[in-house]
């Protein structure tokens, strides 16, 4: 792994959510918002390169609609997104005009990074405006988007988004210090966790899950946005928004909240691909001795150690491996589909062509085109 502070790296994914960027609901924090512009500024000056992650369209809408909670109907929360999103992209402009940068508005949803030629697209549409000088601002796609093509929240787009450029560092500032043991707002005692291994089981425990008013998001949301970061070799920070200078603090090396280090290798590209689907089209169950393959051999997944197929799928599609216990160990892309699956479910790979009069690959899924979870 690279021994060098993650915060050294050139090229950044800062995410800020939602109740920073309106003041906790009540409109947008333009004082607020030029402070992270002037440091954003500041760390361009100084040769990074930053992509702004930016939760609010929302939150703004909410507050030009004069609504005080957040809807639950698609279409409300589409239509405030509509509203909000033109205030929020206008806000950016100025503020990153005033400091001579240029600002360029990217709207993404899932489907726009579960296809792969779209989401080749949109990778090299990022790095070519960071190469021009560009900040790109991300937000997803709220006005088109359904609930079956969602990220979900912010901290999900923004882990992908650092895999998307293979970011050096993920920075999600929050309204909260950082990660704690236990929830801070019930708990005086609580402590702050300042670092810790992305892939630590333990994290999950410590987050506080839930949903707040304006956002989608929680803690829990942070630390699973940090694990998908690190797939691509990404650190990431979960700090205060509102503490002065922050961008430029870390930059500067100061430990600001909770690092949460990678500790495994970067996977390729293709796998960061298949890692980050979020909609799996099915799952294949798998025996004890396939699993075990699997995990100590590095092998592919052969019709041979399967035990179940669930869900329909066609072949290419990503589906989640899943051992006898119903834990995932694993996804990729499966050569066989779902009804083809389960006629060779159990065979050996040289009786594919007797079952389904023809073979296209002895294995069900190659391991270049598996990911371990």
């Amino acid at each position: 792994m690279n021994k060098r502070e993650p915060t050294q790296g050139r090229r950044w994914v800062v995410k800020i959510g939602s109740s920073l960027l309106t003041a906790d609901g009540r409109g947008l924090d333009h004082t607020a918002l030029a402070g992270w512009a002037g440091q954003i500024a500041r760390l361009r000056a100084a040769g990074k390169q930053i992509v702004l992650v930016s939760s609010g369209a929302v939150a703004e809408g909410m507050n030009r609609l004069g609504w005080k909670t957040r809807p639950s109907a698609l279409h409300q929360l589409q239509a405030a997104a509509a509203v909000g999103q033109m205030g929020l992209i206008q806000a950016y402009q100025d503020e990153f005009a005033r400091q001579e940068l240029l600002a360029a508005q990217v709207l993404l949803t899932h489907d726009d990074l579960a296809d792969r030629h779209r989401y080749l697209n949109a990778r090299s549409t990022l790095r070519a405006l960071l190469e021009l000088d560009a900040i790109p601002v991300v937000n997803e796609n709220d006005t088109v988007a359904s609930d079956e093509i969602r990220f979900g929240d912010n901290d999900t787009l923004g882990a992908l988004v650092a895999n998307l450029v293979e970011a050096d560092l993920l920075v999600i500032l929050t309204d909260q210090s950082g990660l704690f043991d236990r929830d801070p707002r019930q708990h005086a005692d609580a402590v702050l966790i300042a670092e810790g291994q992305a892939s630590d089981v333990r994290l999950q425990g410590y987050a506080a899950s839930g949903v707040g008013a304006l956002g989608r998001g929680g803690m829990a949301t942070k630390v699973a946005a940090a694990r998908r970061a690190a797939r691509s070799g990404a650190a990431t920070v979960i700090c205060a928004g509102r503490e002065p200078d922050c961008l430029l603090r870390l930059a500067e090396g100061e430990r600001l909240g909770t690092l949460l280090r990678p500790d495994r290798e970067p996977l390729v590209a293709r796998k960061q691909w298949i890692a980050s689907q979020l909609k799996l089209r099915g799952e294949i169950w798998v025996d004890a001795g396939a699993e075990h393959a699997l995990h100590t051999s590095g092998r592919s997944l052969l019709p041979v150690g399967v035990t179940e197929v669930r869900g329909e799928f066609a072949r290419g599609e990503v589906v989640s491996v899943r051992n006898p216990e119903g834990r995932e160990i694993a996804r990729g892309l499966v050569n066989y589909a779902a009804e083809e699956t389960r006629r060779i479910m159990r065979l050996p790979s040289e009786s594919i062509e007797r079952v389904l009069g023809y073979v296209d690959e002895p294995e069900l899924i190659h391991r270049d085109n598996l990911v371990l979870i």
